[in-house]
């Protein structure tokens, strides 16, 4: 082989990536999964702006009307700042609207608007046949406890 040659990498490119040393690292796995199932879940609801990605957060808000902007940004582990970028758009997009809580001018509560609470609905029902085909060679008793040890996990993390 020549000194400058590059390579013959096609044997490289259809082989699969060794396994890297993170690789039965929870937190790793945890957040590979996050990213595929996402990626997969947003790219089957095109239409509905940025509402798939915060599935979630808008669930929340469904659940509690009117809460103020920092008690959501720690109920989904967000810095309040970050969250007023994610508020923003959603309130640009028509799906929430914010307003003075009469409790406290100085706090703002969230509420969804009629089109959030139609694309709640819709989308969570997307995102149920989504975890059903994420989970379906997983047994339903093994689901739930999968779900219940998450609960822990994030109440460790929180404590």
């Amino acid at each position: 082989m020549q000194e400058n040659a590059v390579p013959n990498t096609t044997q490289a490119d259809e082989q699969s990536l060794r396994r890297s040393a993170l690789d039965r690292s929870l937190g790793y796995r945890l957040r590979l999964a996050q990213i595929l199932a996402y990626r997969q879940f947003e790219e089957k609801l095109t239409d509905h702006g940025a509402a798939p990605r915060y599935l979630g957060l808008l669930s929340l808000v469904l659940a509690n009307p009117g809460q103020p902007q920092n008690k959501l940004a720690e109920a989904v582990g967000l810095q309040k700042s970050s969250l007023v970028t994610i508020l923003d758009r959603l309130e640009k997009d028509g799906i929430l609207r914010r307003g003075a809580i009469p409790e406290d001018r100085r706090a703002k509560g969230v509420w969804l608007t009629d089109k959030g609470e139609t694309a709640v609905a819709t989308l969570s029902q997307h995102a149920m046949e989504h975890d059903e085909k994420m989970m379906r060679t997983i047994a339903p008793a093994d689901r739930e406890r999968l779900l219940d040890m998450l609960g822990e996990m994030i109440d460790n993390i929180r404590a």
